[in-house]
């Protein structure tokens, strides 16, 4: 038997490995159908009014009165923080006030006493304006001295002013005994609101989905004990990419696919489209709400979305992935141009180039 050239022999080998390459690559032809272009946005499901839970007054927890899964009504105390200083600030505005209810009301008050000079100080200038108006009668009958006159019309006039001054002194000290009372009352009652800012409540009524801290533990002002939102109603969080948002509009229709529901699509709307970069991500949040809500739902499900922008029927498309730069496709008689028109995150429309029975083949 003859042998065969080893040249020969690679050479069969390259065509036959080239022509089993070719025969092997993915080929397809248009198709014709209703298409939508879309906006892409990654989702993650939140509970509705999900918010952070804040102590008004920082302390050591004391009690935590409910557990994760718990569900909760507005008002219901979910946790107590103690410290030494409300109460002792109670202490204080109760000896304060008791203190100004004694100078304002008490029968040995700064009023009695200035009450008790206002009447010596009537007594005296009832005794000088009774020796003035005798003396001045003496006086016009030409009996007594002008000096005696003088001396007396002046201690009158100085009981007089006095008499005066200590009725302005007893309305001054009184308003300002009343208003020193009416403001220890006020700090009494600030000292006991701030004994409930201690206990910690919840806004609304919902369901604990995490508890942050441990009871014993330091809790500041700026530190979240718990995560609170609506039981059984959630949002549709959407990160879309700041060069598509100026397309997103509320009332859209958004295609939801979450990964704990594999091979399944749900219905939802746009309900709101938040006006804030967030410079961390370069997107936009955008929120919705499903129409078609999944079995059962998780706060941070996590999944996609296609936010509808427009559909065509009877279009021309092809897999995104048979294009190349952007306008051109490989056939069997080699690359072609074409023209694009909408595309989505799967499929572009094509409007001219090639028709529905060209075989298009994956470069």
């Amino acid at each position: 038997m003859p042998k065969i050239p080893i040249r020969t022999s690679i050479l069969l080998l390259l065509l036959l490995q080239l022509f089993s390459c070719t025969s092997n690559d993915e080929k397809i032809t248009p198709t014709i159908g209703n298409m939508s272009e879309s906006v892409y946005a990654s989702v993650t499901i939140l509970p509705q009014d999900l918010y952070d839970v804040y102590t008004a007054a920082p302390g050591i927890i004391d009690q935590i009165l409910v557990e994760e899964g718990d569900s909760v009504k507005l008002g219901q105390v979910l946790a107590t923080v103690t410290t030494n200083d409300p109460k002792l600030n109670i202490e204080n505005a109760e000896l304060n006030l008791e203190l100004a209810k004694q100078n304002y009301k008490g029968r040995a008050t700064i009023l009695s006493s200035i009450e008790k000079e206002i009447q010596t100080s009537k007594d005296q200038y009832s005794l000088d304006s009774s020796n003035y108006f005798r003396q001045k009668k003496l006086w016009q009958q030409n009996v007594g001295s002008e000096f005696e006159l003088k001396n007396k019309k002046l201690k009158y006039e100085v009981s007089a002013n006095n008499l005066e001054i200590l009725k302005k002194k007893l309305r001054q000290t009184s308003f300002e005994l009343e208003n020193i009372y009416k403001q220890a009352q006020n700090s009494l009652k600030k000292a006991q609101s701030n004994l409930n800012d201690h206990i910690i409540s919840s806004r609304i009524d919902g369901k604990i989905y995490s508890i942050l801290k441990h009871e014993g533990e330091v809790i500041a002002l700026q530190e979240p004990l718990a995560k609170i939102g609506k039981s059984n109603s959630f949002i549709i969080e959407m990160q879309v990419d700041e060069i598509d948002i100026p397309k997103v509009s509320i009332g859209q229709v958004a295609i939801i696919s979450l990964d704990a529901y594999e091979n399944k699509v749900f219905e939802a709307a746009i309900t709101k489209v938040l006006p804030l970069k967030n410079e961390r991500t370069q997107t936009f949040q955008v929120e919705g709400k499903f129409t078609e809500v999944p079995p059962v739902l998780y706060a941070g499900l996590s999944g996609e979305a296609n936010i509808i922008l427009s559909e065509k029927k009877n279009t021309m498309s092809i897999p995104i992935r048979f294009l190349i730069d952007g306008n051109k496709v490989k056939t069997e008689k080699g690359i072609v141009n074409v023209e694009t028109g909408m595309r989505n995150l799967e499929n572009v429309e094509i409007i001219s180039g090639i028709d529905s029975l060209t075989t298009i083949i994956k470069p």
